[in-house]
């Protein structure tokens, strides 16, 4: 899951309230269907920071929750306001994400110099959704590049 740090970072979901926050703003109806369709709570995310100097992993939460409406679509003053959205026809789903730790960034470099994840959907031209899953034979080998960050 991609989120530009100056929006949410990891950081801010380690100092959410009970370190979990809803996955708001999702616009993309392929990656809205990813939540609703494939994320169960307990799924594990890799936390993505995007847009910023240094994109790549920065750390480890959890699906939360069930997918569910997102109201920031009826909000007219938000930024995922959708006029198109009504509360009894929602376009718009989310799930909240549960911190679980922060490792050292592992950046997008380092994820491209790395063969063996080179059918990592993050890694494909083109590839811009916020939501991507990843294979459990990329999971595994992501948990063991990535590594805790230092106290």
């Amino acid at each position: 899951m991609k989120s530009e740090p100056a929006e949410c970072s990891i950081d801010d979901l380690a100092r959410a309230p009970a370190q979990t926050l809803p996955w708001v703003g999702v616009r993309n109806y392929q990656a809205r269907n990813f939540m609703r369709d494939a994320m169960r709570v307990g799924d594990g995310v890799l936390f993505y920071h995007s847009s910023c100097p240094k994109p790549g992993i920065a750390g480890l939460a959890e699906v939360a929750s069930a997918a569910y409406v997102d109201a920031t679509q009826f909000e007219p003053d938000s930024p995922y306001f959708d006029p198109k959205s009504s509360p009894d026809a929602p376009r718009w789903l989310h799930v909240d994400v549960r911190y679980v730790r922060k490792t050292q960034l592992l950046s997008l470099a380092d994820l491209r110099s790395e063969p063996r994840l080179q059918g990592l959907r993050i890694l494909q031209p083109g590839s811009r959704l916020s939501i991507t899953p990843v294979e459990p034979q990329d999971w595994a080998l992501l948990q063991t590049l990535l590594k805790d960050c230092p106290a």
